[in-house]
């Protein structure tokens, strides 16, 4: 931490503690405080810690953004000050959002909470807020100045929450890397048991992967039309979006991921077996791979789900370009998708869905 906070010659912080992690570990707030007024000469809080509300609440208007560009005008954090986000993704997102556009950038250092964010969204360069209706319609693309990933921070959360950041790391191993998907399957039941050694492998990997692919891939930017890292996240935008945002976001990336993964055995890219061992892992993970809103339907009968794929286009423009599978480890990029065999994967998944349950 103290590496971290080193260059900055005003030495003012700004923090931004998410309220659930706060109420979890009541003295986590004034453990911040100290540790800052322990530094002899080094970075300096600002004042108390700001509290925000978390969870997908905290994107869904420029609420939370505004009331920490007003901290930051208020507090005199200038561009070499730090803006630090200790909280999930979503907050992450928020404050990210709110550092990139005051003083046209303030030094964010994230600081994530949950393994969703650990795993993914925290080690990335993006920041997003859901706008008219649609995932990450407003942001920016602005990397942080460091992102600490602290195992402990984990310990509050609640199974379900656990779990949600092994989905990422199931889509990045589909895409990137087989080795890593071998190891999750067989790492399964100690990850069921959140055994941290699993755990800390898990996040560590998963993070290297998307840090990887930012760092060489030549788009870190995504200026182009592809996004390869957002294998299945097609379908699971539109699946929050349908759920007014009440889905949590792995587990719309799990249906996703099976969605896609389905599709692409049905077109003839991946083998079927292939196709099992995925499906059988998400499932071993502890996530479902169907939901109602996959079949709600407009005034004409058209599945809504469908509209994802155009606004997963128009959201970068140029051709379409959608990953999928020709194998485990093996992302390919297609630039078309046809909707009835978009249907048949759904019903693949409801009937599958229908027997476990």
């Amino acid at each position: 931490m103290r590496e971290v906070l080193a260059d900055g010659e005003s030495g003012k912080v700004l923090v931004v503690l998410e309220d659930s992690l706060a109420r979890a570990r009541p003295g986590l707030e004034t453990e911040i405080v100290t540790y800052f007024a322990s530094l002899p000469n080094g970075a300096q809080l600002t004042g108390a810690p700001l509290r925000a509300r978390g969870g997908e609440q905290a994107k869904n208007s420029m609420a939370l953004v505004n009331e920490i560009l007003s901290q930051i005008e208020q507090r005199h954090i200038d561009r070499q000050s730090y803006l630090m986000a200790i909280g999930g993704g979503a907050l992450l997102d928020a404050a990210g959002f709110a550092a990139a556009i005051a003083h046209r950038g303030v030094r964010h250092v994230r600081v994530p909470t949950t393994t969703l964010a650990q795993a993914d969204s925290g080690v990335g360069v993006k920041n997003g807020l859901n706008g008219f209706g649609k995932k990450n319609f407003l942001g920016t693309f602005s990397p942080p100045h460091a992102v600490i990933n602290d195992f402990n921070l984990l310990a509050t959360l609640a199974p379900r929450e656990k779990r949600a950041g092994y989905v990422e790391a199931v889509k990045v191993a589909c895409i990137r890397d087989k080795q890593f998907f071998d190891d999750i399957e067989r790492g399964a039941d100690m990850l069921m048991r959140f055994e941290p050694g699993a755990m800390k492998q898990l996040i560590r990997r998963c993070a290297e992967l998307h840090l990887h692919h930012i760092a060489t891939s030549g788009d870190p930017f995504e200026s182009g039309s592809a996004r390869p890292l957002d294998f299945g996240h097609w379908p699971a935008h539109k699946l929050e979006q349908l759920s007014n945002f009440q889905m949590p976001h792995g587990e719309a990336v799990a249906i996703g991921v099976a969605l896609d993964a389905t599709y692409s055995k049905l077109c003839g890219l991946l083998d079927a077996a292939s196709c099992g061992r995925i499906l059988d892992l998400l499932e071993r993970l502890q996530f479902r791979l169907f939901a109602d809103e996959l079949l709600e339907a407009d005034a004409k009968g058209g599945l809504l789900i469908g509209g994802g794929l155009d606004e997963f286009h128009e959201h970068l423009g140029g051709g379409l370009t959608v990953t999928l599978l020709n194998g485990i480890g093996r992302g390919v990029e297609v630039h078309e998708m046809d909707l009835g065999t978009i249907v048949e994967a759904i019903e693949e998944l409801q009937k599958r869905d229908r027997r476990s349950s």
